[in-house]
């Protein structure tokens, strides 16, 4: 071997051992999804998917995640179906088409449709419980809050002859163990036993009333539809009507309104309904009549009983305007949001 040869494999370098720092920095550098990791902590709350979601899922109209159904517009805007029969009833009120509070498109109970996907997503989102603050699935929290939360607050046992004391269920046996209303003597919970007794006492008058009423000759029942209608007054204020129906040979009329006491119910979020009975047809002789308005077969209404009497006679052929007693507001926006309300009316007449 000559000896430029020599010096010319002498000079060589093996590939391998000639590396790029800059890919040597590449090889152990970290994943950027790690970085970022690493850069923006768990418990920053505005990276979190489920707060991301929750924003995105929420009722347009009150801005918080629904509860049980959910509604959209023909646009696809979410609301709850509390605010989605609110807005129905308030547009009904004010004699007005109702509209999406998002994009003003036009809905009604036919065009507006329930989102499963997004109930069903928001059944699985995180909600804290409101007693010991820990997160659980929506779908599971109500039970825990009702029935597993140690922090919950209950009542002690004694609670119907008096004891007052309210707290957190893990504490609750060793304040019953200790509760000195047990040891007390008769005259001392005397109070809160009387209390209980009136209670009942007029849930029981109720009931015998309602089979007193049972016992008449003459019973007559009627599936009553209201429609609603509007006046020529200034104020347009909502009414309903029934159309006429026979009960003891003659003809009558349910007619109902909205917020007696106002003259304009829109402006208040305090609803209740109360409805009159009218004689249409002459009467000879007075009608001593008991009536009373029940859930039928037709419409869900939610309704608890109440026994109203009225003499009907032919100068004096309307009764008076009696509260339809629903449970709280939110019912009567529901029957606001239907075109029509169906119950059962259920009529008694003395014999004289």
């Amino acid at each position: 071997m000559s000896e430029q040869e020599a010096a010319s494999s002498s000079s060589e370098v093996p590939t391998e051992a000639v590396v790029d720092p800059q890919e040597k920095r590449e090889e152990f550098a970290e994943p950027d999804a790690k970085k970022r990791k690493i850069s923006k902590p768990d418990d920053d709350k505005k990276y979190k998917l489920e707060e991301r979601l929750g924003g995105i899922l929420c009722c347009a109209v009150c801005l918080d995640l629904p509860r049980a159904a959910v509604y959209q517009c023909s646009n696809g805007h979410l609301m709850c179906a509390g605010c989605f029969t609110h807005v129905l009833a308030d547009a009904r009120l004010r004699d007005e088409m109702a509209t999406c509070p998002s994009c003003r498109v036009e809905i009604s109970k036919m065009s507006a449709t329930r989102n499963l996907a997004v109930e069903n997503a928001v059944s699985e989102l995180p909600n804290e419980c409101q007693f010991c603050g820990r997160q659980f699935p929506r779908n599971s929290l109500e039970r825990h809050e009702e029935q597993e939360c140690e922090e919950r607050i209950s009542g002690c046992k004694f609670s119907r002859i008096g004891c007052p004391w309210r707290g957190p269920e893990h504490e609750r046996q060793e304040h019953e163990n200790q509760c000195v209303h047990p040891h007390r003597s008769g005259a001392e919970v005397m109070d809160s036993l009387l209390a209980m007794d009136q209670q009942l006492a007029e849930e029981k008058k109720l009931f015998e009333n309602i089979f007193d009423l049972l016992g008449y000759e003459k019973i007559t029942f009627n599936e009553i539809q209201l429609k609603p209608y509007r006046t020529d007054e200034f104020v347009h204020r909502l009414f309903y009507e029934s159309s006429r129906f026979s009960a003891f040979n003659n003809q009558w009329v349910v007619k109902a309104r909205i917020n007696n006491c106002q003259k304009d119910p829109t402006q208040s979020s305090q609803r209740d309904m109360t409805y009159q009975l009218i004689l249409k047809s002459k009467s000879t002789t007075p009608l001593n009549l008991n009536y009373i308005v029940l859930r039928g077969p037709v419409g869900d209404i939610k309704v608890k009983p109440r026994i109203y009497e009225f003499d009907f006679t032919e100068t004096n052929n309307e009764g008076p305007y009696v509260t339809l007693p629903l449970p709280d507001t939110a019912e009567c926006n529901r029957l606001l949001a239907a075109k029509t309300i169906n119950f059962r009316l259920i009529m008694f007449l003395a014999s004289k």
